[in-house]
């Protein structure tokens, strides 16, 4: 193909797509009517579903979830320097960088489980003291 014939072949694609956005535009057919309740709180409320509970259980929720990304990071971490371990071919300096991954992971994984046990106490304790049983 010549250089013109490539030109033309891209403006036609732009072209076509750039039409073809609005025809599905109006394919959607009604507007659905907006009330108070699909803008407002309520539809946050039911598609998050954090407006519903306490919120000293969705705090730790969250520190749950963030908690549990940070172990999954510190695991990879020790796999990669597993990995970088078993491809050193007998070199010290990269048997040594794994190694310092390796340890630096596990120490990351301890520090991050009793990071959990702490916040899961203290939080349980701290549900405990407030509630009114």
């Amino acid at each position: 193909m010549t250089f013109r014939l490539k030109n033309f072949a891209r403006f036609g694609a732009v072209a076509a797509t750039t039409l073809a956005f609005p025809l599905s535009a109006l394919a959607q057919g009604a507007k659905p009517t907006l009330t108070d309740d699909t803008l407002g709180t309520t539809a946050v409320e039911n598609s998050t579903a954090l407006a519903g509970g306490d919120v000293r259980q969705t705090a730790a929720r969250l520190i749950n979830v963030a908690l549990g990304f940070l172990a999954i990071i510190a695991v990879i971490i020790v796999l990669v320097g597993g990995f970088q371990y078993m491809l050193s071919g007998g070199d010290t300096t990269k048997t040594e960088n794994a190694r310092k991954l390796i340890v630096s992971g596990i120490i990351g994984l301890a520090i991050i489980l009793s990071a959990w046990a702490i916040t899961s106490f203290v939080i349980s304790r701290l549900v405990t003291a407030t509630t009114n049983t």
